[in-house]
């Protein structure tokens, strides 16, 4: 005979590393680029002038904006996530 706990399984909970590198939302693609490489890192925390993370960003995000036809040298972190961390892109790549 088994005997079944009226207690529920437990859930593992996965820390996630929130301790890569800080950028400020004023930094361009292609410094974020070079950070990114520079640092060995897949991804960005981005914080606006105030220290406020404002959502993180992913290597592959910045060269697959690098790569389509609307991109510009001059397009800032905060361009690309508007404020928000919900969406990384405002716009369909």
């Amino acid at each position: 005979m088994q005997r079944h706990s009226a207690v529920p399984a437990t859930t593992t909970v996965v820390d996630v590393d929130v301790s890569g590198p800080r950028v400020c939302d004023d930094m361009t693609v292609e410094v974020a680029l070079s950070v990114m490489a520079g640092a060995r890192v897949q991804y960005l925390l981005v914080c606006d002038g105030d220290d406020e993370s404002t959502g993180s960003i992913t290597r592959a995000q910045l060269a697959r904006l690098r790569a389509g036809s609307t991109y510009t040298d001059r397009i800032r972190l905060r361009d690309i996530l508007g404020g928000h961390a919900v969406s990384p892109f405002p716009f369909s790549l």
